[in-house]
């Protein structure tokens, strides 16, 4: 008898030394790489047209992403339709001629002033200024039937997504007080507004409601100065051909139920966006398709692959997958899952994103924001055990914690880092290539692209096997907020 309890109990501990190993071998006999490669040449392919989410070809992509989560085992969430969240998404375009007149100075739409949204008008309009349009700055002010005149973004935020970011929260917010109208300041040195101007006069993709919203070029602070002196009480508008149509987009999400009677009401998030900026500017090759190989085929395909090898073996904790779409036309995708969430966000214990510029090292992954979660040091490791080394964002100048899907989770408390292709420095070898119709699978390393896949697929099963909750390191901008989220006060 003694004998058999001997046998049993090493019997035991041999099952939980082959659970408690490391889950690379897994991994590397789970992701089929010919499978792999397929799901990316896919995506990346010319017919996909660049994956515009305005563009018809975006729904081939959709659909075959969720039919990869079906294939593998991944579940709808109860109450959607085919694993798509359906975004109610609305075409802005530019008026066929539009002017705004303060004072002696008359400004003309694509050259100093740009009408973001709104419908045909015309006539003259008070304005109140309202230093950056936001909740405080319009404590106190009568802004009922007026047009507020605010600065564009904030103090500590004046990177283009934060721009566009800000812009949306101040026009809900003017509406909301009886505005009529946004017009926003233009004022930032580190992007020229001829560049601005070459790309926003054009049509757009937007989740708002019609709210009349103009920037106006003011490099100096003249105009804005001007108007809150009272030297321009009013201005003259004439807004005419403005369009404005229904348009519709989806992101991708599935789910795949944890093991642990308890964790499995905690959700690991794992999301990448999968649309690009479709077509554009002939090259000197006269390629006009952006296939987004690196941005970001290369990070849906790792979702993809993840989706196989968590619904094969599944860890303690849910998986959450999610495809993002119009990441590029301002995370729109993302901003509406976190608006609008399919699981309670306070059951998200976790986003590991996955977006991408491009390389210059094969020999590095890059995460953006690593050493701001406590779950970071398993992210080193995980990529460590595929030969590679985990460092973090070297280029904090160009802002890209704040350009990609994780940030819209972070300002609601979720710890959000990025994984990322390794870049040393965001350098002409990057800029080749981001958003740049070269960006194809036909040139990008595919044998670090497999090493990429695996090495994020362990960092996952290491957040969603871990026994502690990874949370904000102390001190860190979003710890606050996350302890609201999750009750932690």
């Amino acid at each position: 008898m003694k004998k058999l309890i001997l046998v049993s109990f090493s019997l035991l501990f041999v099952s939980l030394g082959l659970i408690a190993q490391d889950h690379k071998q897994w991994i590397e006999n789970t992701i089929e790489d010919r499978e792999a490669l397929s799901h990316f040449r896919f995506l990346a392919a010319d017919e996909l047209m660049g994956r515009d989410p305005i563009r018809p070809e975006m729904k081939v992509a959709t659909r075959y992403i969720a039919e990869q989560f079906r294939k593998y085992g991944a579940l709808p969430i109860n109450g959607e339709d085919e694993y798509l969240q359906r975004i109610p998404f609305r075409l802005t375009g530019p008026p066929s001629a539009a002017t705004a007149t303060l004072g002696v100075r008359t400004l003309e739409q694509g050259v100093d002033m740009l009408v973001q949204d709104g419908s045909d008008i015309s006539g003259d309009f008070q304005m109140v200024v309202a230093g950056y349009g936001l909740e405080a700055d319009l404590e106190g002010k009568d802004v009922e039937g007026k047009i507020v005149v605010a600065r564009v973004g904030a103090p500590d935020r004046i990177s283009p997504a934060d721009l566009f970011t800000l812009g949306r929260e101040k026009m809900a917010l003017a509406k909301s007080k009886g505005a009529i109208g946004l017009i926003e300041m233009y004022n930032v040195p580190t992007v020229p507004w001829n560049l601005v101007a070459n790309n926003l006069n054009r049509t757009r993709l937007t989740m708002d409601s019609e709210f009349l919203s103009i920037w106006v070029r003011d490099m100096d602070g003249a105009i804005i100065s001007a108007i809150d002196k009272g030297e321009i009480p009013s201005v003259n508008l004439s807004i005419r051909g403005k369009v404005n149509r229904d348009a519709s987009s989806a992101n991708v999400v599935g789910v795949i139920e944890g093991t642990d009677p308890v964790l499995k009401n905690e959700f690991l998030m794992l999301s990448a966006h999968y649309d690009h900026v479709g077509v554009g500017r002939p090259d000197a090759q006269g390629d006009s398709i952006y296939n987004g190989a690196r941005d970001n085929a290369v990070g849906t395909v790792a979702v993809i692959n993840a989706a196989k090898y968590f619904a094969e073996n599944p860890p303690k904790r849910s998986i959450l997958l999610c495809a993002w779409t119009a990441e590029e036309k301002g995370l729109l995708g993302s901003a509406y899952f976190a608006n609008n969430p399919l699981i309670p966000l306070d059951q998200i214990i976790f986003n590991l994103n996955i977006d991408n510029g491009g390389y210059n090292d094969t020999s590095i992954i890059t995460v953006i924001g690593l050493g701001r979660t406590t779950g970071d040091p398993l992210i080193a490791e995980a990529v460590a055990a595929f030969g590679l080394e985990a460092i973090p964002d070297p280029s904090p100048e160009q802002g890209l914690y704040d350009r990609s899907d994780n940030v819209n989770f972070a300002r609601k408390g979720i710890p959000a880092p990025t994984f990322s292709l390794g870049f040393r420095a965001f350098d002409a070898e990057i800029n080749k290539y981001y958003h740049q119709p070269g960006d194809q699978v036909d040139n990008f390393d595919l044998d670090y692209a497999l090493k990429y896949w695996k090495s994020y697929i362990l960092a996952a099963q290491k957040i969603a096997d871990w026994a502690d909750r990874p949370f904000w390191m102390p001190g860190d901008k979003y710890e606050e907020v996350g302890k609201s989220l999750y009750d932690k006060n």
